[in-house]
């Protein structure tokens, strides 16, 4: 399983706002997965960035880290 940093806006009906922009932490196989996993969310999905072992320690110290888990 890989962590995946989603970058999204919560209105997929708004145009996107660098400044309203927000993420959310999910760990899945791919990022279709991910996609799937989001679908039924109302989010504009901007990005999805796959997390290498480093990037997601240095991710892990933020306050706002939070894993959701696709098959948890």
């Amino acid at each position: 399983m890989q962590v995946f940093k989603v970058f999204y806006q919560e209105n997929a009906k708004e145009i996107p706002v660098r400044e309203n922009t927000k993420t959310i932490y999910v760990e899945a196989e791919n990022i279709p997965e991910v996609l799937k996993f989001l679908e039924n969310r109302n989010f504009n999905i901007e990005f999805v960035q796959e997390l290498s072992p480093a990037h997601l320690e240095f991710e892990k110290k933020s306050d706002n880290f939070k894993l959701e888990k696709v098959n948890g």
